[in-house]
């Protein structure tokens, strides 16, 4: 994971490096570094959804400017994703369990992501040196780490648990959101919006259950 890691960030980068030079960014290409908390929750198919959680996002961002008012926005985020749910019959637990009756079990998911989102920003004109804008796209995460509570019963059955395996490794999610630039100094300016992160594919990969995790994210991040 760490390799990958690597490769993402230089892959990153090189892109960056790359769109300074490129005629397809000729209205500017900007980088900046994001802080982003987050609100999760647990979406399964069959069972229910038991609360929020907070998790936290933070890396790289980066706009190619391809109009005065439209962008290509990408980022490249190290993203935790947690959330709660109430499910039966769920892997591995069930299996170590005497009974082959349907068990229940109060799930708190724990899931780390390296996020690669490709959206289009659009954005209004500059007035007072602030630009407010839209934004609406596709996140691509790679899972690096997920781990789990369980109870069943009032009896916990696992406590920060690895659950790689019953973990699919890729998710995807629509994400829409909004809000504005405000510059502070020269070319440095301070971003904030609010954005809605909707999971369309399945978290797990046990075959047996869909399960389906969405965020709303409070955003932050200074370009450069």
């Amino acid at each position: 994971m760490k390799k990958l890691a690597t490769i993402l960030i230089l892959s990153f980068i090189t892109i960056g490096t790359w769109a300074q030079n490129s005629p397809l960014t000729s209205y500017g290409f900007r980088l900046g570094l994001t802080a982003t908390p987050t609100v999760g929750w647990i979406k399964p198919e069959q069972g229910k959804t038991n609360g929020l959680s907070l998790g936290f996002s933070y890396g790289l961002m980066g706009d190619f400017n391809f109009a005065p008012n439209y962008s290509f926005s990408t980022a490249l985020t190290i993203t935790t994703i947690n959330g709660k749910s109430t499910e039966a019959n769920v892997s591995p637990y069930q299996g170590l369990s005497s009974s082959s009756n349907p068990k229940a079990y109060d799930l708190k998911y724990k899931l780390q992501y390296v996020d690669l989102p490709l959206t289009i920003k659009l954005k209004t004109v500059k007035a007072n040196d602030t630009r407010w804008y839209g934004q609406f796209g596709l996140s691509n995460s790679i899972n690096i780490g997920a781990k789990q509570d369980a109870v069943s019963n009032g009896v916990k059955v696992a406590d920060d648990t690895k659950i790689s395996d019953q973990t699919s490794f890729y998710r995807a999610g629509l994400i829409i959101g909004g809000g504005g630039e405000f510059d502070i100094s020269g070319n440095a300016s301070i971003m904030a919006g609010l954005t809605f992160n909707n999971g369309f594919t399945n978290i797990v990969s046990d075959g047996s259950r869909t399960v389906k995790n969405h965020y709303i994210a409070l955003n932050f991040g200074v370009f450069f």
